[in-house]
């Protein structure tokens, strides 16, 4: 993937900022001997905070700056004066972005997502500032000399990963038309050519409707048998589904069996997460164009049971019209 602009996985390294030591200081005025204890608070450090930003489509920026420190805290001082709290680090990031931290046997775990514009969620917390002496003046110790230590931050490695955000995935082996039709039914401009895996990144449409009404679809690259275990671009992109509410089947009406390529790819599916089988699914025989209505009545017998389908061509336009409808329909179930 050399030379991508498309970046949707990313490991960083974190810390968060120290908080800033308590102040032992005694008050000093003019006439007054002995004054009481006056030190003040220490700043909280920096915490390390994603925030979901709609203007991002791709982690790349990260790419290069995979170390992100956040600022101690200040020290307290006199006049009970507290430190200045730490600047926090903000890494803007598209929605729909996963973290996870690594823990020290290099396992996972979940430490959230962001999937709104301006959702934060905080990755590494600053350290508490110390509390000044003038917190621990008791009536037995009217002068302590003790003030609060700043705690210490945090720090850890993450891994963010994206899972696009669509209403729509269009899920099928490479060169089933997937890129032709979101190129017809939206403005998106994906790269589109008669060869396997053209499409080596997600594209995202948005798909005009009946009533000024709209979605979000998703080309995803190309699955091929034997995904679920790395096979071809393996499951890079296979995580990019699991965000879609529908998702269209596409296969090709001069594929040998279109009910063996359809349980392939539900196979494949079903292997790397058997949730996606609770979403709404339909099919499009695409590449319908050269095809009688005579051809398409005798294919019917041989689509795959249980799902909607529907005979279109991206090229002619036969049922476009109808495919946006129906998957409008199913969005809305």
């Amino acid at each position: 993937m050399a030379g991508s602009n498309f970046v949707d996985y990313v490991k960083i390294f974190a810390r968060s900022g120290h908080g800033g030591s308590g102040s032992a200081h005694f008050r000093r005025e003019k006439f007054v001997a002995f004054g009481g204890p006056d030190g003040g608070d220490g700043g909280r450090g920096g915490h390390i905070i994603l925030r979901g930003d709609s203007q991002y489509w791709t982690l790349i920026h990260l790419k290069y700056q995979r170390h992100q420190f956040a600022e101690d805290g200040g020290a307290g001082s006199g006049a009970r004066s507290s430190g200045k709290n730490g600047r926090d680090i903000v890494i803007p990031v598209p929605l729909g972005t996963v973290a996870r931290r690594v823990l020290e046997d290099g396992g996972t775990e979940w430490a959230g997502e962001v999937t709104a514009d301006g959702e934060e969620l905080i990755l590494l917390r600053g350290g508490r500032g110390g509390q000044g002496n003038w917190h621990f003046k008791t009536a037995t110790n009217q002068a302590p000399r003790y003030a609060q230590p700043g705690e210490e931050g945090d720090e850890g490695a993450f891994i963010l990963e994206l899972k696009v955000l669509a209403d729509v995935g269009l899920v099928g082996f490479p060169n089933a038309g997937k890129s032709t039709l979101l190129s017809v039914v939206s403005a998106a401009k994906p790269k589109i050519a008669n060869y396997a895996f053209t499409t080596l990144e997600p594209n995202l449409g948005i798909v005009e409707c009946r009533d000024h009404k709209s979605f979000v679809m998703a080309d995803i690259p190309g699955i091929i048998e034997g995904a679920h275990e790395g096979r071809g671009l393996g499951t890079r992109f296979l995580r990019h589904i699991e965000r879609n509410s529908v998702l269209l089947f596409m296969i090709p009406a001069d594929s040998d069996d279109i009910r063996r390529d359809y349980e392939v790819l539900l196979g494949e599916l079903t292997q790397y997460n058997p949730e996606l089988l609770d979403k709404e699914r339909l099919l499009a025989v695409t590449k319908c164009d050269m095809l009688d209505d005579e051809l398409m009545h005798q294919m019917e017998a041989h689509l795959p049971e249980g799902i909607p389908s529907l005979f279109i061509s991206s090229v002619s336009g036969l049922n476009i019209a109808r495919l946006k409808d129906m998957l409008w329909e199913a969005l809305h179930k």
